[in-house]
């Protein structure tokens, strides 16, 4: 499984200049929060991430896509987000 702060960094990498933090619930699953680091401003938030089901470097590839279509999705095109 992939650690915390190693999918920190892949996720904070392929989203910059937006941020990441994560927080566990009782039941082991995750609620990543996105947010612009100098207003605070909150992107997206995703609850009940399956910690167990980020076994891999292709796992969590496949979540970055999915927050990159959400946030793509939410902002209305407002959003730059890196290659």
């Amino acid at each position: 499984m992939i650690t915390q702060a190693r999918l920190r960094g892949y996720i904070e990498q392929r989203l910059a200049p937006l941020a990441c933090s994560f927080s566990t619930a009782g039941d082991g699953t995750l609620t990543l929060r996105v947010f612009e680091p100098e207003s605070g401003r909150v992107d997206l938030v995703v609850t009940g991430l399956s910690a167990k089901a980020l076994q891999s470097e292709a796992d969590v590839l496949k979540i970055i896509d999915e927050l990159l279509y959400e946030l793509d999705s939410n902002s209305l095109g407002q959003l730059e987000l890196g290659p």
